[in-house]
């Protein structure tokens, strides 16, 4: 499946569809506004995706020393054995 069609597969939107939520907005708002809404939600977007990404690094970095301590009591148990 293409990109394309996971995003249309998901929001199920076609370009009727979102240009009558476009005009609806504009009627909402005003072209004055608009510029500024999106400039906010772009910024929510971005601070989002940083927050899930510093979420994922924290998880990845836990996984890591647990990981690195299950190896080095395995490498004392394989010491123990061998002595």
């Amino acid at each position: 499946m293409q990109s394309n069609e996971i995003i249309y597969a998901v929001f199920n939107l076609g370009p009727g569809e979102m240009l009558l939520i476009v005009l609806v907005l504009l009627l909402l708002f005003g072209a004055k506004r608009l510029p500024g809404l999106a400039k906010g939600l772009g910024q929510g977007i971005r601070e989002f995706k940083g927050a899930v990404d510093g979420a994922k690094k924290e998880i990845q970095d836990v996984d890591d020393s647990i990981t690195k301590e299950e190896e080095k009591k395995e490498e004392k148990k394989e010491e123990k054995k061998s002595a």
